[in-house]
């Protein structure tokens, strides 16, 4: 079932995006809410025009969003960690997390943004997060997850 989102909505797409989901979820959760509606013909024609109207204005919202993820990008996070026998960490690391690592080094980051390989990390080494923060501008941001000292 393809839908129009009317709002952003974390794990699935940004308002304004056309999105396919499982039929359940669409009937039962997303239309009633009023996250989403039917992506007919018409729906996708108002949308269209929408998109072409707000695509000058979007132009200095994509620029800004450039440059906000050319600052994240410069960021270098490590993540420490409590860990157990091996390499396996006491709980996980989850975009949260993220987040916060990143919002304590100066740039205001939402968890909404932020991608994790496997949702959640349970283990040490450097990883891959994707941050997406406009529909034109994602990136895959390095980090790293290394062991809490020893006290």
């Amino acid at each position: 079932m393809e839908l129009i989102l009317k709002e952003d909505v974390q794990n699935l797409g940004f308002k304004d995006e056309i999105v396919s989901v499982k039929n359940g979820y669409g009937r039962n959760f997303l239309i009633p809410k009023g996250i989403a509606v039917m992506a007919t013909v018409s729906a996708r024609k108002v949308l269209a025009e929408n998109l072409k109207q707000r695509a000058y204005k979007e132009k200095s919202i994509i620029d800004e969003a450039i440059k906000r993820a050319e600052k994240i990008k410069a960021l270098d996070i490590k993540l420490t960690s409590k860990v157990g026998s091996g390499d396996k960490l006491f709980g996980s690391i989850s975009n949260a997390d993220l987040a916060s690592a990143i919002t304590t080094k100066g740039e205001d980051l939402d968890k909404k943004f932020i991608t994790l390989p496997g949702k959640t990390i349970k283990r040490l080494g450097k990883y891959e997060a994707t941050i997406r923060l406009h529909r034109e501008v994602s990136f895959e941001f390095p980090f790293e997850i290394v062991p809490e000292a020893k006290s």
